[in-house]
C-alpha cells in the first residue's frame, strides 16, 4: 500500500497552531487561571484550537493571518469569561412587552422578591404546621389567601397552568371523554396543545361546534354516559373576530348541573382583579368565572397576576380534594421559593390599590400616556447625553405595546418610544450589541429603528441603557 506523501510543517498550517500548554501559557491566559478553575480554560483552549483547525480546513488549508498566537489567547480569555459568566441573569426588558415568555415573564414585586430571599437563605415550615410539630400541606400556605381572593371553596397550586388542566383533566376525566369546542384547541407556548395534554390526561377528546361558532346546543348533542367533563378554555394567544359565538359559562354551568357533569374553565391568565376595573382591554377574571359557578378553574400565576410562574387550582371542594390526592400531584407540585414569592404576591391584592402600585404587572398595564412621554423624554435624554448627534439620531415615536404571555390576545396599549437610528450602523448590530451588554437589554426594532418601550422600564435603569449605548461599536 502506497503511502500518503508527508507535508512539511511549514505547507501545513494546522502545525503551525500552538499546542494547549503553550496557549495555557501566554500571561493574559495564565492570569485567569487565578479566578478560573483549571478544568475550564483547558476545555477553553482546546474549544478555541478546534475551531481554528476547522476554519483552516474549510479553507483548504490556506493560512489564516488572524489565527496568531496573540489572537488565539484573546478568544481564549473570551470564551473562558463567557463559560465562567452565569447563563440566567437579570435583563432590562425595553421591549414594551409586559409580559415577555422570553424574559422570564411577570417581574415580580418587591414585597415577593424578599420573600424570595428570605426562605432561600435558610429551612422553611414547608410541610410542618407550626402549632402541632405535624406534617402539613404545602398547599396550606396559599389555600386561604386563594380562597379569599376569588371566591373559591378550595384551592391548590403546582407548577404551571398546563400542569394544572393536566391533574384537573386526569382526575376527573381519566378513561372517559371531555367535550371541548373546537375554537378553543389552543397551541400554547412551545407548541405545547390542549388536544395533546388532554390526550395525555389518557382522557378522550370529543370536539363540538365550528371553529369560529360554537353553540349550547353542540355541547348538548354530545353529551352521552361516557361524558366526564365539559371544558371550557380562554385562547390564550389568539383571538377569533367577525362571525363567531361562543356559549356564556353560566350556560354550560346550567348544563353541567343538569346532567350530573362538572364543568371547568381553563381562564389561563390569572387575573384577580378584572381587566376593566384596570382601565385595559380585555375581560375575565377568576372571581367572575368561579362566580358564573364553574366548578373547577385552572389559570396562572405568571401572567396577569403578576406572580411567579405556577398553575392555579380552584374549585369545589370535593373537585380540589381529589387532585391533591393524586399521585401526579406530586410530580406537579411546587417549591417553596414558588411558594413564598406567590404568598407574598396574593398578600398585596388585599388592598387593590396597593396592588396596582407594588405589583410591576399591574403598574406597567396601567401606566397613562402622559406618564409614558414624561419617562420617555428622560430617556431620551440620557441616551442623547452619550451618543453623539452627528452619528446618531434620538426621538419620539408614538407606538403600542403589548401584554404578551398569552394574556389579552389582540389587545395592545398605547404608548410612547424612545427610536434611535444610526447612519453608520444598523439596528439589528445596535439590537445585537445591547443584548451582550452586562445585563443585557432586549430592545425592538421597527422602520429601521431601534425602540426602547419605558412601559416596561423603571427609571433606574435608564442609566443601565445609556451605559450600554455609550459603548456602542
Amino acid at each position: 500500500m502506497k503511502k500518503p506523501p508527508v507535508i512539511p510543517s511549514e505547507a501545513n498550517p494546522l502545525r503551525s497552531l500552538p499546542s494547549v500548554q503553550r496557549l495555557l501559557a501566554v500571561p493574559e491566559v495564565a492570569a485567569l487561571g487565578e479566578s478560573l478553575p483549571v478544568t475550564l480554560l483547558t476545555d477553553s483552549v482546546r474549544s478555541v484550537l478546534d475551531n481554528a483547525r476547522q476554519a483552516l480546513r474549510k479553507g483548504n488549508g490556506a493560512a489564516d493571518p488572524g489565527l496568531t498566537e496573540t489572537m488565539l489567547a484573546k478568544r481564549v480569555v473570551a470564551e473562558a469569561n463567557r463559560r465562567a459568566a452565569p447563563s440566567l441573569t437579570g435583563a432590562i426588558n425595553a421591549t414594551g412587552v409586559v409580559l415577555h415568555t422570553g424574559l422570564g415573564r411577570a417581574r415580580l414585586a418587591a414585597e415577593a422578591v424578599a420573600a424570595i430571599a428570605e426562605v432561600a437563605a435558610g429551612h422553611s415550615p414547608v410541610e410542618i404546621e407550626r402549632e402541632t410539630g405535624k406534617r402539613g400541606a404545602r398547599r396550606d400556605h396559599v389555600r386561604d389567601l386563594l380562597c379569599e381572593l376569588t371566591g373559591a371553596e378550595d384551592a391548590t397550586v403546582v407548577n404551571n397552568c398546563a400542569g394544572a388542566v393536566l391533574l384537573a383533566v386526569t382526575t376527573l376525566a381519566a378513561g372517559r371523554e371531555v367535550i371541548i369546542s373546537r375554537g378553543e384547541l389552543v397551541e400554547i407556548g412551545g407548541a405545547f396543545r390542549m388536544p395533546d395534554i388532554i390526550r395525555a390526561s389518557g382522557a378522550t377528546l370529543v370536539e363540538v361546534g365550528a371553529t369560529n361558532r360554537t353553540r349550547l346546543s353542540d355541547y348538548a348533542n354530545a353529551l352521552s354516559e361516557r361524558t366526564a367533563l365539559i371544558l371550557r378554555c380562554h385562547p390564550s394567544n389568539f383571538a377569533l373576530v367577525g362571525f363567531t359565538e361562543e356559549t356564556p359559562t353560566p350556560d354550560l354551568v346550567a348544563l353541567g348541573r343538569k346532567h350530573g357533569i362538572p364543568v371547568m374553565d381553563d381562564q389561563g391568565n390569572g387575573a384577580i382583579l378584572s381587566p376593566a376595573t384596570l382601565g385595559v382591554p380585555g375581560q375575565g377574571s377568576l372571581p367572575e368565572s368561579l362566580a358564573a359557578g364553574s366548578d373547577i378553574v385552572t389559570a396562572s400565576g405568571d401572567k396577569l397576576l403578576g406572580g411567579p410562574q405556577a398553575g392555579l387550582l380552584l374549585g369545589s371542594r370535593t373537585a380540589v380534594e381529589r387532585m391533591t390526592t393524586h399521585p401526579l400531584a406530586r410530580a406537579l407540585r411546587v417549591d417553596k421559593l414558588t411558594l413564598a414569592g406567590l404568598e407574598a404576591t396574593l398578600r398585596l391584592y388585599r388592598d387593590p390599590e396597593q396592588a396596582r402600585l407594588a405589583i410591576p404587572t399591574l403598574r406597567y398595564l396601567t401606566r397613562t400616556l402622559p406618564e409614558l412621554r414624561r419617562l420617555a423624554i428622560r430617556l431620551r435624554a440620557r441616551i442623547q447625553a452619550v451618543l453623539p448627534a452627528e452619528h446618531f439620531t434620538v426621538g419620539l415615536v408614538s407606538e403600542r405595546s403589548q401584554v404578551g404571555g398569552g394574556s389579552l390576545p389582540g389587545e395592545d396599549l398605547p404608548t410612547v418610544c424612545v427610536a434611535v437610528r444610526s447612519i453608520a450602523l444598523s439596528p439589528d448590530r445596535i439590537a445585537a450589541h445591547l443584548r451582550r451588554n452586562h445585563p443585557p437589554v432586549f430592545a425592538r426594532i421597527h422602520h429601521e429603528a431601534v425602540l426602547f418601550d419605558p412601559r416596561t422600564l423603571d427609571p433606574e435603569e435608564f442609566a443601565v441603557i445609556a451605559d450600554a449605548l455609550r459603548n456602542l461599536e
